[in-house]
């Protein structure tokens, strides 16, 4: 049996009431065993593998590149699209250790090595006029992806304007934004004041159905993708490509949508930084973003 370990836990990060009344995954976390080895590295960017400047401090870096070395596998898990993960998978040298990108909390698996495309999933455009016509309903703003760029429904909105410098993508308003998203999407993005949001989401929720997963990746943000979309089941499939099994996975993470990761991996890490559920959820606790959280993880179980 694996007994959670805490570490620099000063400081209780700010939660609502939906990481409140979240589930642990105790009974999970107690079947677990932190011997190791572990082969492979899962990590969350914002809030995790980036610190508050949104950069790899040099102290993981050196670790994972150490770690690759030595024929670790890597590979960033997060709700940003692909264009921006790029640049972290490019400064991990991912394309020449054979890492990988689950973008879009796991619609998307793209081998950085090939460039190829392992999995994808879509919502279907069915439902887009439903979803955009939700977000107006709720008096709340809405973005999706086309290539390059964001399709916004509020190109001023400042959390629109904080997914576009997070992902290096421009913000292009439609004239009627029902009308032109006439294609498949990877996921939608409503983004408000997090205590609104919250009141909003169990109305999504109902609305969609159980056909559609529907989560807060951060208070601000409330994700609608396709039903089975979330970093576990996307890590599930990706393991099966590399003969792994979860037990030789770490996991590490801050936010609500990296809940799922951290309950299936052979080792959940919750930075110091991360909500509630996440640390209750957690096998261990790092130290935060901003203090080499991700490094002292590789450091100790990856390369000690």
């Amino acid at each position: 049996m694996s007994e959670r370990i805490k570490m620099n836990t000063a400081g209780e990060p700010e939660t609502d009431p939906v990481s409140e009344s979240a589930d642990t995954g105790e009974d999970m976390q107690t079947e677990k065993n932190m011997a190791g080895p572990y082969e492979i590295i899962v990590l969350d960017l914002d809030g995790t593998l980036t610190n508050r400047d949104k950069v790899i401090t040099p102290r993981t870096k050196a670790a994972l590149m150490k770690a690759q070395e030595r024929g670790k596998k890597v590979v960033l898990a997060s709700g940003r699209p692909t264009q921006g993960v790029m640049p972290l998978a490019k400064e991990l040298r991912l394309e020449e250790y054979s890492g990988y990108i689950l973008s879009f909390n796991g619609g998307r698996i793209i081998n950085c090595k090939t460039g190829e495309t392992v999995f994808a999933r879509s919502l279907p455009v069915s439902a887009n006029k439903k979803i955009i016509g939700l977000a107006e309903e709720n008096q709340v703003d809405i973005v999706t992806y086309e290539g390059s760029r964001i399709i916004a429904s509020n190109p001023e909105s400042p959390y629109t304007k904080l997914e576009s410098r997070i992902n290096g993508m421009e913000i292009w308003k439609p004239e009627n934004m029902a009308e032109y998203v006439n294609f498949e999407v990877p996921k939608f993005l409503m983004m408000e004041d997090g205590d609104y949001l919250a009141m909003v989401e169990p109305k999504v929720k109902a609305a969609m159905g159980k056909n559609f997963s529907v989560y807060r990746s951060d208070p601000f943000f409330l994700e609608i993708l396709p039903k089975g979309i979330d970093k576990a089941q996307s890590l599930e499939r990706l393991l099966e490509v590399l003969g792994l099994t979860r037990e030789q996975m770490i996991a590490c993470g801050d936010g609500y949508n990296d809940l799922t990761m951290i309950k299936y991996a052979g080792l959940g890490v919750a930075m110091e930084n991360a909500v509630l559920p996440v640390r209750n959820a957690a096998d261990y606790i790092t130290a935060s973003n901003n203090d080499d959280g991700v490094g002292l993880v590789v450091e100790k179980f990856m390369l000690a």
